[in-house]
């Protein structure tokens, strides 16, 4: 029977019983025989237990309990062994007692996604000082300033990387952020095995904790409104709607009765409460719908730096100024469940063209397909071909 050592390591016990489980759950007979010592099941729990037995101890909450005693009683030299242990071990000094536990519970059915955070987590060292926190769900990686990444054990074979990327568009390997659950992540990236972090990975991590250490820019002073240049009339023509089903990622949630709505807020529009967001979800269409349209008054002001927008149809600060679109499940009570949104820039419109709508009788028309390349609801920042902008003139066809 092994001895349990004068100044235990809890960290290190946690990975002994890790190990233990990954090799019973591979097939190798001797992990096997021990865990069948305590149960049929090969789980973290019975891991723990079989581990906990051969020391000695009757249940793993003996164990832990001696363990910390003994660090306890070890007193200032203990600690010192301890976070020399830490630094040798390169990850376990980012990790508390706490999050060790949480991390335990979310990998304790899916042991072979382990590796992909343990992964993860021996980047920290080459990025500059991190702390670990963990939650039910989620693992969040914090720079000195604020979280910069988050690791979700999403399914049982996918790991999710998010990455709070303020300028990174989806598109590649990097996937839309929603639903991955905190930390101001923008973009994710799916992992499978650690071998699927490669320089790619590294560089973007790598760039998302430098974003988020360096201060923020200083506050440019108040600007103060341009005058008003007059009001334009934004009509948005959607076509090609996607259908009142989808399933955006393949192993996602599903959705069974979308709807798209301009978001914004009105009072003498029709429009459902938003269980999940904020404002409205105006004048609601269902997604098999033939087409869509929506009409609305922007105000445009005009300054030294060009044209500005306002109204309660427009979003986004200053240099991100939009109209947005909102899709989500119509529920039961008549309100909807947003799962995505799309962006239609107006600072991105020809200022020639903003010209011409603020005539009297013509119209700003925003003609956007609806549904993107992979048969799914057009989200995230619009751009052609999938968007184009015109203007056209009362009694224009």
């Amino acid at each position: 029977m092994p001895q349990l050592p004068d100044h235990p390591d809890l960290a290190q016990l946690r990975r002994q019983a890790r190990e233990l489980l990954r090799a019973a759950a591979g097939g190798d007979a001797g992990a096997i025989r021990r865990v069948r010592q305590v149960s049929e099941k090969t789980t973290l729990s019975t891991a723990q237990l079989a581990l906990a037995r051969e020391y000695g101890f009757p249940s793993w909450p003996r164990l832990k309990d001696e363990a910390e005693r003994r660090r306890a009683s070890a007193g200032e030299a203990g600690r010192a062994g301890d976070g020399a242990q830490a630094g040798d071990d390169g990850q376990a000094g980012y990790l508390t007692a706490d999050a060790g536990e949480l991390i335990e519970g979310q990998y304790a059915d899916r042991p072979q996604l382990r590796p992909v955070l343990d992964a993860v987590l021996a980047l920290l060292p080459a990025l500059g000082p991190a702390t670990v926190q963990a939650r039910k769900t989620i693992v969040s990686l914090v720079s000195p300033r604020r979280t910069f990444a988050v690791v979700r054990a999403t399914t049982k074979d996918r790991v999710d990387l998010g990455l709070r990327l303020d300028d990174a568009e989806p598109g590649g390997r990097l996937q839309s952020a929603k639903g991955i659950g905190g930390g101001g992540a923008t973009v994710r990236i799916a992992l499978r095995r650690p071998e699927d972090i490669d320089d790619e990975v590294r560089g973007l991590m790598r760039r998302a904790y430098e974003e988020n250490t360096a201060p923020p820019a200083p506050r440019r002073p108040a600007r103060r409104p341009g005058a008003v240049a007059g009001t334009m009339i934004v009509v948005i023509e959607g076509s090609e709607l996607p259908g009142r089903t989808c399933q955006p990622e393949p192993d996602g949630q599903g959705h069974q009765d979308v709807y798209v709505a301009l978001g914004g807020r009105s009072e003498d529009r029709p429009a459902l409460t938003m269980t999940n967001k904020p404002g409205m979800a105006i004048e609601p269409v269902p997604g098999d719908a033939p087409a869509a349209r929506w009409e609305m008054p922007v105000t445009v002001r005009r300054d030294e730096d060009g044209f500005d927008f306002a109204g309660p149809f427009v979003r986004g600060v200053r240099d991100d100024r939009h109209l947005g679109l909102i899709w989500g499940d119509l529920m039961d009570d008549e309100t909807l469940q947003v799962f995505r949104g799309a962006k239609l820039r107006l600072v991105d419109v020809d200022p020639g063209l903003i010209e011409q709508a603020l005539r009297p009788g013509h119209k700003l028309v925003a003609r956007i397909r609806l549904t993107d390349a992979r048969g799914n609801p057009i989200c995230a920042r619009v751009h052609p071909p999938y968007l184009t902008w015109s203007v056209t003139a009362d009694g224009a066809g």
